[in-house]
């Protein structure tokens, strides 16, 4: 890793065109989309799809999921085959679909079934291991440090701590001082996860926690440049927001990275989603998003991109 930025897991987001970018631009260390292991160990041609990498994103890390730590174990074994550098085990997903097959978060309410895991995916595997950890079911329930010594017990390398509680969601704030207590209580590298939306808050939770390295996840949604600005701001620089010019740039290589993975007209539809973050806080953006519903192919997405972009510069003149 070149530096301690992490892009953290986002279904829907981190696919392979979104990892180039985020490396381009300063990540030290990019992950997949949260990859079902009874996917990879079933041999599902659609699960596959999420293991595609490419030289340039290197170090990659896999983030597995699932309940049962054979499953699990063998999955491991699939994406360091497939050319994981790290695999990383999902202990803190809130989703419902997740949670009711007794994986992601649900792992948090039960001690052995997490060390089975984590002791079976280790015994798998000789690349580094890491497991992105939860602050608990509730606020009744806080496991991090416990949860967090028996990873490092189990000799998983890392461990990534959000400090939410799994039955929040993304609801109310993250408590870093959740992260200060895991890393004063566990010798191996401590990732901080949560509310990082802009580059001053990475370096503050450095210096609040003592985390040895910030994973961003949806800051740099819509904002890759976050990556960028945060190095800058650890120089001493002043972070440098993107020209309009470079903006538009980045979106149509965007589409490219997609076209290229997904087909131009899939790449056009997903495009439109992606544009409310790429727009966000812009100028007139409703205006914009108004358009969206035309753009189809590679040719509607720069007619709208040249409308909208040229009314901007033309409101700088």
């Amino acid at each position: 890793m070149k530096n301690s930025l992490i892009m953290a897991p986002l279904a829907g987001i981190t696919n392979l065109p979104f990892r180039l970018m985020v490396k381009k631009l300063g990540a030290g260390l990019v992950t997949t989309e949260m990859v079902s292991a009874m996917g990879l160990a079933g041999s599902k041609k659609k699960t596959f799809n999420y293991l595609r990498s490419d030289p340039a994103e290197r170090p990659l890390a896999v983030q597995i999921f699932g309940s049962d730590p054979e499953t699990m174990a063998r999955a491991a074994e699939i994406v360091v085959g497939a050319g994981a550098d790290i695999v990383d085990i999902n202990m803190g997903c809130p989703a419902k679909k997740v949670l009711k097959t007794g994986s992601g978060g649900a792992l948090l309410r039960s001690p052995e079934k997490k060390k089975q895991i984590v002791s079976a995916v280790r015994r798998a595997i000789n690349v580094p291991l890491t497991v992105k950890i939860r602050a608990g079911w509730t606020a009744d329930e806080p496991v991090a440090v416990e949860t967090a010594r028996l990873i490092e017990d189990c000799g998983a390398d890392a461990v990534t701590i959000h400090p939410r509680f799994v039955k929040q969601g993304f609801t109310g704030n993250a408590d870093w001082s959740i992260i200060e207590e895991v890393k004063q209580h566990v010798m191996i590298p401590v990732i901080g996860n949560g509310d990082v939306f802009k580059p001053s808050l990475a370096l503050d939770m450095k210096e609040q926690t003592g985390c040895d390295g910030v994973m961003i996840g949806r800051g740099a949604i819509g904002n890759p440049w976050i990556f960028r600005q945060i190095l800058e701001s650890e120089k001493g620089l002043t972070p440098r927001e993107p020209e309009l010019s470079e903006r538009r740039a980045l979106i149509m290589e965007h589409f490219s990275y997609l076209s290229l993975a997904i087909g131009e007209n899939r790449a056009a539809k997903m495009m439109r989603g992606l544009l409310l973050w790429y727009t966000k806080g812009l100028p007139h953006s409703s205006r914009f998003r108004g358009t969206m519903t035309s753009i189809k192919n590679l040719d509607t997405l720069v007619s709208a991109l040249d409308q909208y972009f040229s009314f901007l510069e033309d409101r700088r003149l």
